[in-house]
């Protein structure tokens, strides 16, 4: 997951910025308004983190301005400014929540996967693709109840497609969700790590492909017991025997 975190206090950021690692996040920080408008149109992020009280410009103009961008990235709104009338005018503003300062750590990964979670057109935290089970929460895979252990580039692979399933994804989609934009490798790692996942992922299911190739345009995640996706490249057909006369 990539998140944008806009925040001008150096401790705080640094803070979040751990935190966040620790989970499993990928951030991008700035201490500026301007910076954190112009980097939230740039760049495709999960969740934009959004302090309101910024040397520059505040973060309720960074929010009207990204809105008005047509920039539909979810933003949750930090800030220690805890008059309900700010709240108001936050979520007035466009923003999806509202936390204040101090917080709980626990409590603002559990906001930021809810508010991704919605996003994403998830209410829940565990995906379920046939026999595939991903928990978005603990980062976890199953297939019939049964751990499967990725690695964490072939959990993320599998997180964004699960997160879009049923969607096409692009090699520099999976880049921007691996590497943030920062230090990204070539686009046929992602051949790789896919290919990685999907020899874990057959060798759980006795030969079921969950990650289909569509030609010329990137991968797609679904039920292989289900029909198959249009543009998605089928398996070889069957040639039959015949008979010996």
């Amino acid at each position: 997951m990539r998140v944008l975190l806009v925040e001008d206090d150096t401790s705080v950021a640094k803070s979040i910025e751990l935190m966040l690692n620790t989970e499993g996040f990928i951030v991008d920080s700035t201490d500026l308004g301007e910076d954190g408008l112009e980097i939230g149109k740039l760049y495709d992020y999960d969740i934009i983190i959004l302090d309101l009280m910024l040397p520059d410009i505040d973060g309720y103009e960074v929010l009207r301005r990204l809105r008005a961008a047509r920039v539909t990235t979810p933003i949750l709104i930090l800030s220690g400014l805890t008059e309900m009338d700010n709240k108001i005018k936050g979520l007035g503003f466009g923003a999806d929540d509202y936390l204040t300062k101090p917080f709980d750590k626990r409590e603002l990964i559990a906001r930021i996967q809810a508010i991704v979670r919605r996003s994403k057109g998830h209410s829940d935290s565990v995906i379920r693709t046939g026999r595939l089970t991903v928990n978005l929460d603990t980062r976890t895979v199953e297939v019939d109840t049964l751990p499967l252990h990725l690695t964490g580039k072939e959990y993320g692979i599998l997180e964004l497609l699960s997160l879009r399933k049923g969607t096409t994804l692009t090699k520099e989609m999976f880049l921007n969700h691996l590497y943030g934009g920062m230090d990204e490798p070539e686009l046929k790692i992602i051949d790789v790590f896919v290919c990685k996942l999907r020899k874990k992922l057959a060798a759980a299911t006795q030969g079921d492909n969950y990650i289909e190739t569509v030609w010329g345009r990137g991968y797609v995640l679904r039920d292989p017991h289900e029909e198959i996706v249009e543009g998605a490249v089928p398996p070889p057909p069957r040639i039959p025997q015949q008979a010996v006369g």
